[in-house]
């Protein structure tokens, strides 16, 4: 047996002078099974990649400068979309399974005393779990811990065979097709979660061989080769067994995202939201909700949206990655993307708030609004049917329906700025770049071509005729016509 060495806690140094413990993310492979030509790990559920999951629970237990994602199928496309998490990332060019990864990532992986193997494509797997299987690895001072689950039907995963029923000591993990008479009954499988101490894994990883059916280095083969080399192999089971759970086709995905999903609506409900029919909406990991926000079936809230407190999100709303102060009412239909809504707006019925939208305090957006790159202020009003880009709008302002800011002109975007408290009457077209002043006036149906002082009235359309008789003689000249 290895001699005790130093117990530690966390992934600082140890008194050997090296970082204690690395945390390695299995995140190579390609989708085939999902019948995808996308990267397997890059497919999402609850509304980010199932890689972007295990990094964060990994991100939780050590820091992100001792995680290293092993990255191969459209590498540089993985590293992309995780890029911000700041992690590690090691290439394996070519790939030749899990044993040959941690062989590609052993440069890195041997300055520290311990690495710890998790899998991209299991996105349940949490920040406790990885704690609990990084300190029991270090208490049984073992050479490698397995984390085990125990399955209602264990059929196809390898058995954990253990010394004896109360032993924490793994004998041999036997695959399906080996299983003994007897053996087919063990229900605790292995997960393909590991921890090892470095030095005794890469001393024995280039015995690996590849006498399987797809001829490639497996780490589940380092149980028998470290436990010929009289080192101790031990498992610890899982308390959730759904935590292990990969997703190799479409329906896994599913089950998965609907897993994550309800889990996060639970959450949500527990810190004082009201979800009134969780099953009919689509919430994603990362959003926040207030206490007393109601939101209301068929309702899609997306990416890294925040929503205040005592709000409403009515049905059929669609918010991605905005923020939403307290006491906002979004009525039914409304689009928000990368927009922001102060207190106590109200926004909707069928608004589309675009990137860029910022929307004061009070204001409100109304039918069939359109916004991109606009600022509306306090109190501010654009109730119908109309379409505001590139605009900074003051406090109080009325933005009658139809109004158009007509902010391009083919080939740039042009502003426009309205001062605090103008009113803007029905079917007015601003054309950019245009000011109009504080507390002015325009007449409705206006075409504004130049800027408006402020305290005055602007008219942009042709003087009203009106030429008496006209359409009783036009409809007999066409009846006229139709009697020939």
């Amino acid at each position: 047996m290895p001699k005790t060495k130093p117990k530690t806690s966390g992934s600082g140094p140890t008194t050997t002078g090296r970082a204690s413990f690395a945390i390695a993310i299995m995140a190579a492979g390609k989708g085939t099974r999902l019948k995808s030509k996308h990267p397997k790990v890059l497919h999402e559920v609850g509304g980010k990649p199932l890689l972007a999951h295990v990094i964060a629970a990994a991100t939780r237990v050590v820091p992100a400068r001792d995680v290293y994602a092993i990255i191969g199928h459209e590498a540089e496309r993985v590293r992309r979309a995780v890029a911000d998490t700041e992690v590690n990332f090691v290439l394996q060019a070519e790939q030749r399974g899990t044993g040959h990864a941690v062989v590609v990532a052993g440069e890195a992986l041997k300055k520290y005393d311990h690495v710890l193997v998790l899998s991209g494509d299991a996105p349940l797997i949490s920040s406790t779990t990885i704690a609990k299987i990084r300190d029991f690895h270090r208490a049984e001072n073992a050479a490698m811990t397995i984390l085990t689950a125990r399955l209602e039907d264990p059929t196809g995963y390898g058995r954990i065979i253990r010394k004896s029923a109360k032993s924490d000591e793994v004998e041999a993990i036997v695959e399906q097709k080996s299983l003994q008479r007897g053996q087919e009954k063990i229900r605790e499988i292995n997960s393909g979660f590991y921890a090892f101490r470095t030095e005794p894994l890469f001393q024995h990883i280039s015995d690996l061989g590849t006498d399987n059916a797809h001829h490639e280095f497996y780490l589940t083969d380092m149980a028998a080769l470290l436990r010929k080399a009289h080192e101790r192999v031990v498992a610890i089971e899982t308390g959730d067994p759904k935590e292990v759970l990969g997703s190799n086709t479409r329906a896994e995905l599913v089950a998965l995202d609907q897993h994550l999903r309800m889990a996060k609506c639970l959450e949500l409900m527990a810190a004082g939201a009201t979800i009134q029919y969780p099953a009919t909406c689509v919430i994603d990991s990362d959003i926040e909700i207030g206490s007393d926000t109601v939101i209301e079936p068929f309702v899609q809230l997306l990416g890294r949206t925040r929503i205040g407190s005592d709000c409403r999100i009515r049905s059929y709303s669609v918010i991605s990655n905005s923020e939403i102060g307290d006491e906002v009412l979004i009525r039914p239909g409304t689009v928000m993307d990368r927009s922001r809504v102060a207190d106590r707006a109200i926004i909707g019925p069928y608004s589309h708030l675009r990137p860029g939208t910022e929307i004061g305090e009070s204001a409100h957006v109304g039918n069939f609004v359109e916004t991109k790159q606009v600022k509306l202020g306090k109190g501010s009003r654009a109730n119908h049917l109309t379409y505001l880009g590139n605009a900074d709008i003051g406090a109080d302002v009325n933005v009658g329906a139809g109004t158009i800011t007509c902010n391009y002109d083919g080939v740039n975007k042009h502003q426009t700025t309205i001062e605090d408290g103008v009113f803007v009457g029905s079917d007015s077209t601003l054309v950019a770049p245009v000011k109009i002043g504080k507390g002015a006036y325009i007449g409705a149906a206006s075409c504004i071509t130049e800027d408006v002082p402020a305290e005055s009235l602007a008219l942009g359309r042709s003087r009203q005729t009106v030429k008496q008789g006209w359409a009783r003689e036009k409809r007999a000249q066409m009846a006229a016509q139709k009697a020939k």
